[in-house]
């Protein structure tokens, strides 16, 4: 009797196994093909690694925009929009490191006059309304809708995304506002909080170069970039700064930037100097992020305020980031958006 129960139980400890190993096996399987879709390609014809060249019509004519698209989710297609005005997507690259093992689609894009797409060179054409239907026209090429379009605008960007949403969010599935404001010139106040941490010394030369619009002066981007930028946007030493970060600045539209932003980023005095939604943002109702950082040069607590503004909206905190914590408070900055993501997606 005792060998029987022996024989019994051992063979109910086989039986066992092979479920396990079964299910191992159909959940490795379910696994592998999930990754197999996320990376298969949908194009047709020469195959161009998800490049995509969308032809967008503006006042100045039709122009071409260059977008790339990383991965495959039906369900989870987030269009990033860069910062500046006036830098590529490149700088975005990090995220590669961290959404395709989520599964989860993201697409580069090139806004016009930046980049790879056409610059027409031309400063009328540097206009918020004008990106506001350039965004919508590239959703409308790409596909994107309320059932899968997530929008992510980082800096300038932020600014763009808020514009699109309150005028285009019955298309959008989720929105993320990534260290910027609702209000330029509440970032201006606040860039003069910042102003006052610098040695008084190097202040004091930043002023004297600006009173004479010596922008150009290498002096001046010397004392910017070892002074303020490698403290409140991208808190590396200059000479550290992560390769995609550097690529992108070095292609920096300087027409777009200043004209909009104006010549610095301890503060504005471009087009934008009196942009102001604030009053605007519980319009919004669509799932929201919004991104801040220490060290930022947007104010935290302000964005911290914002979320609270948005009818569904949600803070995420960078406590060692600053204006790129995407790369300076990179765990948490992506932890926060893969949950962000994954949560409205349900």
């Amino acid at each position: 009797m005792k060998k029987l129960k022996l024989i019994c139980g051992f063979s109910f400890l086989l039986l066992s196994i092979g479920f396990a190993s079964s299910h191992m096996l159909v959940s490795c399987k379910n696994e592998d093909k999930n990754n197999l879709d996320y990376f298969k390609s949908e194009e047709t014809g020469i195959k161009t690694g998800g490049i995509k060249i969308i032809t967008v019509s503006t006042p100045k004519g039709n122009l071409k925009v260059w977008t790339k698209r990383i991965g495959n989710n039906p369900k989870m297609k987030i269009l990033l929009l860069s910062g500046g005005p006036g830098c590529s997507h490149e700088y975005f690259e990090c995220m590669e490191s961290f959404l395709p093992s989520e599964g989860i689609e993201f697409i580069y894009y090139d806004q016009i006059g930046t980049g790879l797409s056409d610059n027409p060179n031309d400063t009328t054409m540097w206009d918020l309304p004008r990106y506001v239907e350039e965004v919508e026209q590239v959703r409308k090429a790409l596909n994107l809708n309320k059932d899968n379009f997530y929008l992510l605008g980082h800096s300038w960007g932020g600014i763009l995304a808020m514009q699109y949403a309150l005028k285009y969010q019955d298309n959008l599935k989720g929105l993320i506002i990534s260290n910027m404001m609702a209000s330029c010139p509440k970032y201006g106040e606040y860039s003069k909080v910042l102003q006052k941490q610098l040695d008084p010394e190097v202040l004091k030369s930043i002023k004297e170069i600006e009173a004479k619009k010596d922008y150009s002066n290498p002096k001046y981007m010397d004392l910017l970039m070892n002074n303020f930028y490698n403290q409140h946007i991208l808190r590396k030493p200059v000479t550290d700064w992560p390769d995609p970060v550097n690529r992108s600045m070095g292609k920096l539209n300087q027409s777009l930037y200043i004209t909009m932003q104006g010549p610095s980023e301890m503060g504005i005095s471009g087009k934008l100097t009196n942009w102001d939604v604030a009053a605007e943002l519980p319009k919004i109702i669509v799932p929201t992020l919004v991104i801040g950082a220490k060290y930022d040069t947007m104010d935290p607590e302000y964005m911290k305020w914002m979320a609270t503004q948005f009818k569904n909206g949600t803070y995420l905190y960078c406590a060692n980031g600053s204006h790129m914590s995407l790369y300076d408070d990179q765990e948490t900055y992506m932890k926060g958006l893969i949950d962000f993501i994954k949560k409205v997606n349900k």
